[in-house]
């Protein structure tokens, strides 16, 4: 019996060396035929809500634009525009902002999350939400 405060060690076995076999490599085509077939842009669900949004019908390229004014502008044109949005324009368009930086995650640039972090108070200022 085990005493208070000690615990049994469970025994490994080591494998003897000499009993493992090596792995077999496979053939690229083998490997190949084995990965399925992925459609162009089809990568991530994120994307699609990015590119497809039933909330917003975003200006191409809005995300990528240099000048955070011209971004909050353009995502307050869009959200005041959609007829199928559930929410106010002001968080439909704040929440496809967040939905972007969240979504880049750490592969944003800092110089890039600042403009957008910036694009964020400046869409506050346009709806008059200081």
């Amino acid at each position: 019996m085990v005493g208070i405060g000690k615990r049994r060690r469970s025994t490994v076995r080591k494998r003897d060396a000499s009993r493992v076999t090596p792995r077999r490599k496979t053939s690229s085509k083998r490997a190949a035929a084995r990965k399925p077939a992925r459609r162009e842009g089809a990568r991530y669900w994120s994307g699609r809500v990015t590119r497809d949004s039933n909330a917003l019908d975003l200006d191409e390229g809005v995300f990528k634009l240099n000048d955070p004014r011209r971004i909050a502008a353009s995502l307050k044109r869009s959200a005041q525009q959609s007829r199928r949005r559930k929410a106010e324009p002001f968080r439909s368009a704040l929440s496809m902002l967040v939905f972007y930086i969240n979504r880049a995650g750490k592969n944003l640039p800092a110089s890039r999350r600042r403009t957008l972090e910036r694009a964020k108070v400046e869409l506050r200022r346009q709806f008059g939400r200081d």
